[in-house]
């Protein structure tokens, strides 16, 4: 089968490597689709990827065939590969080590075949079914959708309450809608270009600033009636938004970070102490949250296709000039491998 192994020092070479086989309690999955996910961007840009190893964790497709034992399957049955409950043993180390850092810990000990291929495998429990009324293209951006409804959860979002999103990527996008659907009436959005910003609209965003032309803080404490929102979520994780996100705040309001800083980022708390802002970070997601984004795609609330455009899908031989544009600071939405 077809895979894009990554070989070290940003580069993968898409090859052909041994098609899988399910053991017990195991599925083998047809991928039809799978997302580019910013931490494996990350990887790449890093090198921090095991040598060897097949990357992609944002993917649907079917089940091809069903190892022995499994039940709860059957060939042809419409599959995202994540989202299913962790059995006791088996969950990740971010919920249960001690100590867990992602950026020395999260990429050594996982070298099995994920979704850059054609095919992988997964137990049983793993993954989740697809509603009918979810496409293929839509469900395959089920991990972000949920690593959005995560960070809204983690937040202090209310019924009416106005709230700030820094950065209209895909994360920022689905954060806004996730925002929208827990009852935020006002969601104002920090965000230069103007794909993004249009989208950013199109998802329920009540106004757009573009930092380069208008003061992200002023304008947010402006349209709040001189408060600023109750809570902003820093979705772009550049060296001044998460100053510009507490310096925005309303007093007693909460920053949650959900973009993932790899530098060094410079914060002058004085600034905003006094205001007594809360503080959360977001990692992630949990099981039930990829339920409620299923939900949420197969009912509308959230549009798959509002970070999408016509070039957002490419074949698994663009990868590596793909990974290599997306180490750049970029205006592109979502990014989709057809397999």
């Amino acid at each position: 089968m077809k895979a894009a192994v990554y070989r070290s020092k940003q580069l993968f070479e898409v090859t052909d490597i041994p098609k899988p086989e399910p053991g017990p309690g195991e599925v083998l999955i047809k991928v039809n689709q799978s997302a580019i996910c910013g931490t494996d961007v990350h990887a790449f840009m890093y090198d921090i990827a095991p040598p060897g190893s097949v990357l992609g964790h944002e993917f649907a497709g079917v089940i091809a065939a069903t190892g022995k034992g499994v039940t709860i399957w059957k060939e042809g049955d419409r599959v995202i590969g994540g989202g299913g409950e962790w059995p006791t043993g088996k969950e990740p180390p971010t919920k249960i080590h001690p100590r867990y850092n992602y950026r020395k810990m999260g990429f050594s000990a996982n070298t099995r075949t994920r979704g850059y291929a054609e095919y992988t495998v997964l137990e049983d429990w793993a993954p989740l079914p697809i509603p009918d009324s979810v496409p293929d293209e839509a469900a395959a951006l089920t991990e972000p959708c949920a690593v959005a409804v995560h960070a809204v959860r983690r937040s202090s979002v209310k019924l009416g309450d106005s709230v700030g999103v820094i950065g209209a990527g895909p994360i920022g996008l689905l954060a806004i809608q996730a925002a929208r659907a827990a009852g935020a009436s006002q969601v104002i959005v920090s965000e230069p270009a103007p794909g993004r910003t249009n989208a950013a609209l199109a998802v329920g965003a009540t106004e757009v600033i573009d930092p380069f032309e208008q003061d992200p803080v002023d304008r947010m404490v402006e349209l709040t009636n001189g408060r600023g929102p109750e809570v902003i979520f820093d979705c772009a994780g550049l060296k001044n938004t998460l100053q510009q996100a507490f310096d925005a705040v309303r007093r007693d309001g909460q920053v949650v970070l959900v973009a993932v800083p790899w530098e060094p980022l410079p914060l002058l708390p004085a600034e905003w102490m006094a205001r007594e802002i809360d503080f959360r970070s977001s990692w992630g997601s949990l099981p039930a949250e990829w339920k409620i984004s299923l939900n949420l795609l197969a009912d509308g609330k959230i549009s798959a296709s509002s970070i999408m455009t016509d070039t957002s899908t490419i074949g698994l031989d663009k990868i590596q000039e793909t990974f290599e544009a997306l180490m750049s600071p970029t205006t592109q939405l979502q990014t989709i491998i057809r397999m």
